[in-house]
């Protein structure tokens, strides 16, 4: 359609013409300056919003104010958000006005060659060289010339603004997942299952393999080298039996429990739930044969009820009220004005640390796994209600193969099997007696709890 304006235009005025073509690099040139100029900006504008948002979520959140409150210092927070929303304003009016420099470039350029058509139109007419329909002939093929030209030099800006979009977003997508499902995985066997460590060592992946620079709001991800958490790991927990892990912090207890339910994969060596290395396993089949409470459990914005059924989406309310009563917090639950649908807040933050423990034991026992692992399950519960806790506990595990963490050694006196980790290895393991009688690590934190209040 260009070429049959342009050869139009050529056969009416030729002297009109070749300005006409004279003008066209005007289009272009300022296309790909200011192109490349946006993106740039985009671009920053993009890391300055992620900037924003995680001062947002992290700081402004119910935690995070908590925080800010206590410390003191919501002055200072105010300040440094107004700073970070300033420069997200600055940048937003200079790719504003950017924009706006581009477009009335393009007028004017269109204006300038209609222009001179009227002028050289005008005298050539009074010269009766050229007739005056033949002029107004020429400004209309012209206006018609610089319209898709303006149209593709705006489509150019707009291609190279979203092209940063694009990158960030295949940034995410090459992102290769840390945990794949096997092409030939299989389904976890039916009934009860054993789960069995065979000479695990893991390190926790380096920043650069389970995240990008530009998700974490930094020019660098930090470069720390892989080190260590998990030495020749072995040990086997036999169907329906509990096995309690115990040592001091960060000796690697909850790093174990995650490679149970296939958070990470271990470096060397196997883990194996009935047989099935959990790396063979199907995804759905493994979330639905393990079930975690972890130390501090996640509760979502929503109500009682939408939390409880996360865990099994067809219970019926019986199912749920028979869970509750099982973690021991029905009574609390049935006294509430709405009941089952009081909204718990952002993280559960409505009710109290015991509460949202129970009400997550209450998710894990509607979910109804076969393997168990409880990280500190009762760590935020008062000794009335870990007491009573306790007993739904035992009831629900002595069905199921259990995996206990604790730091309250009298929570796991009866387990069948207590692994003692120390530095990523089993440095003991025993029962509760066999490891009093054997001293060691065990007896000193057993000693260190109960010395003076009750006896072996």
């Amino acid at each position: 359609m260009v070429l049959l304006i342009l050869s139009a235009m050529f056969i009416l005025s030729w002297q009109i013409t070749i300005v006409a073509l004279v003008l066209l690099p005007l289009f272009l040139v300022p296309a790909r300056l200011v192109g490349r100029r946006l993106g740039g900006l985009f671009r920053r504008s993009m890391d300055l919003n992620a900037q924003m948002n995680n001062v947002m979520t992290e700081r402004f959140n119910v935690a995070g104010a908590m925080i800010v409150k206590l410390f003191g210092s919501p002055a200072k927070e105010v300040t440094y958000f107004e700073q970070r929303a300033a420069q997200v304003r600055d940048i937003g009016v200079e790719q504003a006005t950017y924009s706006r420099i581009f477009f009335v470039t393009l007028s004017l350029t269109a204006s300038l060659a209609t222009a001179f058509a009227y002028g050289f139109g005008g005298l050539a007419v009074t010269w009766g060289t050229i007739s005056k329909g033949t002029i107004v002939a020429l400004t209309l093929y012209l206006t018609r010339l610089y319209g898709p030209l303006t149209q593709l030099s705006s489509l150019h800006l707009d291609f190279m603004t979203a092209l940063v979009t694009f990158e960030r977003l295949f940034e995410v997508l090459d992102l290769e997942p840390t945990i794949k499902e096997a092409p030939d995985a299989v389904a976890m066997p039916e009934g009860p299952v054993a789960v069995v460590f065979d000479h695990v060592d893991f390190a926790y992946p380096a920043a650069a393999e389970v995240s990008l620079a530009s998700l974490e709001a930094v020019a660098v991800l930090d470069d720390t080298p892989r080190t260590e958490v998990l030495y020749d790991v072995s040990f086997t927990v036999p169907a329906g039996t509990v096995t309690a892990l115990v040592g001091p912090s960060g000796a690697g207890k909850t790093t174990m429990s995650m490679l149970v339910s296939r958070l990470y994969d271990v470096d060397r060596g196997s883990v194996t739930i009935g047989n099935v290395d959990v790396r063979q396993a199907t995804q759905v089949s493994l979330s639905d044969t393990v079930g975690v409470v972890a130390q501090d459990p996640h509760l979502f914005h929503d109500t009682l009820r939408a939390n409880l059924l996360y865990a099994r989406p067809e219970a019926t309310v019986a199912d749920m009220e028979m869970a509750l009563r099982s973690a021991q917090i029905y009574d609390m639950v049935s006294a509430l004005p709405l009941g089952l649908d009081t909204v718990v807040g952002e993280r559960g933050y409505r009710l109290s640390g015991g509460e949202k423990q129970r009400v997550a034991l209450a998710r894990l026992l509607l979910k109804s796994p076969r393997v168990v692992v409880l990280d500190e399950a009762t760590a935020h519960l008062d000794a009335e209600s870990e007491a009573a806790v306790q007993r739904a506990l035992d009831e629900t595990m002595a069905r199921r193969t259990s995996i206990v963490i604790a730091h309250r050694l009298s929570t796991i006196r009866n387990a069948h099997q207590i692994l003692v980790i120390d530095a990523g290895r089993i440095v003991q393991r025993g029962t509760h007696d066999e490891l009093i009688a054997m001293g060691g690590l065990y007896n000193d934190l057993y000693q260190t709890q109960f010395a003076g209040q009750e006896g072996r």
